[in-house]
């Protein structure tokens, strides 16, 4: 059985890193690019112009696209074959990031511990590592770069099965309206409907994963999609939260089943940036 090359995932893994703090995706660039085309707000028009310029900047001068660098957020998928390496690989993602942050202009974020010593890791470590061990062999890794702001306004809440699609709905909206521009907007809201207390929001998160805009593949949770889409939208909120039409860019739901008493939902919330990447070895 091969063994996994620890220094190669560790060098792969800080390229993409810097390349994903500095570079948008194309999918969330065509996107502003079609808002532009569709806005009637000339402020709202100008805000989206001036993200197209700011992500231009920053892929020409390797400069990150936000401030806010944020967490970085892992799911770890292994083979069975190579579990004996897992902490080696931890320790690899963890030094990458290190390295990355202490090199290039990337803000540190993490603290050491959230309430009582709120002293800068100085490094951004560590990061948030999900692991789930997987038939056969190698390594895939996907990565979030997740800025504080829209983290923060995120959320969950149990609804119960009567609530139905109207509840979540609602819920969506509500999360929405409340974040107003604080997870600076154009967003991508991703849904996480099902399972339990503690793994619908990782659905929520995974949903950020998936490819800009592609509908979920079960025409009835791809209705709901665009319901949601289009009535964000219509909240007015706008770029920046300075008004407009483009409020979201995408609405990505995944699910998983769960009790009979129970419709778990969970929104997280991803500014324009939407920074992630996969990587396989």
């Amino acid at each position: 059985m091969p063994e996994l090359e620890i220094p190669i995932i560790k060098e792969r893994i800080k390229t993409e890193l810097i390349q994903s703090g500095t570079q948008v995706d194309p999918l969330v660039e065509k996107a502003i690019k079609r808002a532009v085309e569709e806005e009637t707000s000339e402020l709202a028009k100008d805000i989206l112009l001036t993200l197209l310029e700011n992500y231009q900047i920053g892929k020409r001068e390797c400069l990150p696209i936000c401030q806010d660098t944020g967490t970085v957020v892992v799911f770890m998928e292994i083979g069975e074959k190579n579990c004996s390496q897992c902490r080696e690989i931890e320790n690899a993602i963890n030094e990458a990031i290190r390295e990355v942050w202490q090199e290039e202009s990337f803000r540190a974020s993490i603290v050491q511990d959230p309430l009582f010593n709120r002293i800068n890791t100085k490094d951004n470590t560590p990061a948030v590592i999900h692991t789930k061990v997987i038939s056969g062999e190698g390594l895939r890794l996907t990565l979030a770069l997740k800025g504080g702001g829209a983290e923060n306004m995120s959320a969950l809440k149990m609804l119960t099965p009567s609530e139905g699609a109207d509840g979540i709905k609602s819920f969506v909206l509500e999360t929405v309206l409340k974040a107003g521009g604080k997870p600076c907007p154009p967003i991508i809201i991703s849904i996480g409907i099902g399972g339990n207390f503690e793994t619908c929001p990782l659905l929520a998160k995974r949903a950020l994963f998936r490819e800009l805009g592609k509908p979920h593949p079960m025409p009835e949770y791809a209705a709901l999609e665009a319901e949601i889409l289009q009535a964000v939208n219509q909240t007015g909120i706008g770029p920046q939260g300075l008004g407009g039409k483009t409020t979201a860019l995408a609405v990505q739901i995944e699910t998983a089943p769960c009790h009979i008493a129970s419709l778990p939902v969970a929104v997280n919330l991803d500014c324009h940036a939407h920074r992630h990447i996969t990587l396989t070895f």
